[in-house]
């Protein structure tokens, strides 16, 4: 006899391709981001690049080191080096020597950088507040950002419990 709480027996059904989750949020996550895309493009940014600027916005006046970047963008040195060459060259950003460690760079707005990141973030608002007051109930909203910051936390307790191949 099957243990009652086995979720995955043969009497549960089986999720159908519209309702796995994987598939929910990179549709949801593509969607999003090519909508950002486009409403940015006037401003010479990509949305990584607004990642960036976000995170470096939010820092403050110590900065992040690159690497604090890379692990807060969640991506891998080899790609935050790439953007932030592009982002430097148009004057977005400034690495500067980090004074506890100089093997590490601290990345900072330029004045430049902060106005294109103000202006970007007001889209960003507008497009977040279109999309959660569309497509989800105002009673839902909080519960909702709760579950997807769950969801996001459980994926990663995952992966620090999968061995490496």
């Amino acid at each position: 006899m099957p243990n009652q709480s086995d979720k995955s027996g043969p009497d549960r059904p089986q999720p159908t391709e519209e309702r796995r989750l994987p598939v929910l949020l990179r549709s949801a996550w593509y969607a999003l981001n090519q909508t950002f895309r486009r409403r940015i493009a006037h401003l010479g940014l990509t949305p990584d690049q607004f990642t960036a600027l976000r995170w470096v916005s939010e820092s403050g006046p110590a900065a992040l080191t690159q690497r604090e970047l890379t692990d807060r963008m969640t991506s891998d040195p080899n790609t935050i080096a790439s953007l932030l060459s592009r982002m430097e060259r148009d004057g977005l950003i400034e690495r500067r020597p980090c004074d506890t460690d100089r093997r590490a760079n601290r990345v900072a707005l330029t004045d430049k950088g902060r106005r294109a990141f103000e202006a970007a973030h007001m889209i960003a608002v507008q497009l977040q507040t279109h999309v959660l007051e569309t497509a989800v109930p105002a009673e839902q909203r909080d519960a909702f950002l709760d579950h997807l910051a769950g969801v996001g936390r459980v994926a990663r307790e995952a992966l620090t419990d999968s061995p490496r191949p």
